[in-house]
């Protein structure tokens, strides 16, 4: 079976890698008991099933989990191979309760992630900043009736698309980004350029007393028209687009044969 598919794990696949079972799909079977019996918890209520590629290129189908799933049935295997895996979810866990206690935390874990991927501290700093105005816009949203997560993301299309053209959607394709965090592909001037959009739309709101889903669509549209007008004047002046395809993703290079 392929390990992946539209967000989904073959929970067999990844059974025989840590196991090295020479007949996962039994091993899986025996499992899925022996946790009901210790635990109490049914693996296959919280897992799906799906038709994945097997081995003789059939389309079969097969149990299958999104991340969070799976890594609750790896702590569940008693393999040293899953071992490293437990170990880094004790991590995690450790650090989230810590980030709790003080967020300050969670701030310098994010810069040091970044720091580690290559983005300069200008970059850096933008990210952050744009993070809070963002955040300042979410909380006004909530305090104004907008509750439902897809109402969110919504407004955010809505602004965005207002300012760049693009949908969010079109925007992460032009990036070839896929589940990646688009904001963490953006280059500093679409960066600025978004923070700009939202700053100006939850000033706008808080200046109308924008209430609920259509009155903060109309500040949205307001909002990313302010930093629409702002990126056409740069581009104008520098001749340079700032919506761009530029990402931070791995760059493979290509290897040509000899000859």
């Amino acid at each position: 079976m392929k390990k992946k598919s539209n967000g989904f794990f073959s929970i067999i696949d990844v059974v025989a890698v840590l196991t090295n079972s020479i007949n996962p799909r039994d091993y899986w079977f025996k499992m899925k008991i022996r946790v009901k019996s210790e635990d109490g918890l049914e693996l296959s209520t919280i897992c799906r099933q799906l038709k994945m590629e097997a081995e003789d290129g059939k389309m079969r189908e097969t149990d299958v989990a999104d991340t969070q799933t799976l890594l609750r049935i790896i702590q569940s295997i008693p393999s040293p191979n899953a071992e490293p895996f437990k170990q880094w979810l004790a991590k995690v866990g450790y650090e989230r309760m810590q980030e709790i206690n003080d967020p300050s935390q969670s701030i310098d874990r994010a810069r040091e992630n970044w720091q580690k991927l290559g983005r300069s501290e200008k970059w850096i700093q933008q990210r952050m900043t744009g993070q809070e105005t963002r955040n300042k816009l979410t909380d006004y949203w909530k305090e104004s009736g907008v509750e439902k997560e897809n109402e969110f993301a919504l407004l955010t299309n809505i602004i965005h698309e207002e300012w760049t053209g693009l949908s969010v959607k079109k925007h992460k394709s032009l990036k070839s980004l896929k589940s990646q965090n688009l904001r963490d592909h953006m280059s500093e001037a679409e960066l600025i350029f978004t923070a700009l959009a939202e700053l100006s739309t939850r000033q706008i709101a808080e200046t109308e007393e924008a209430k609920g889903l259509q009155q903060n669509a109309k500040a949205g549209k307001k909002g990313g028209k302010i930093a629409k007008d702002a990126r056409l004047k740069l581009e104008e002046q520098t001749g340079k687009k700032v919506v761009t395809n530029e990402n931070f993703l791995p760059r493979v290079k290509s290897i040509k044969k000899l000859k």
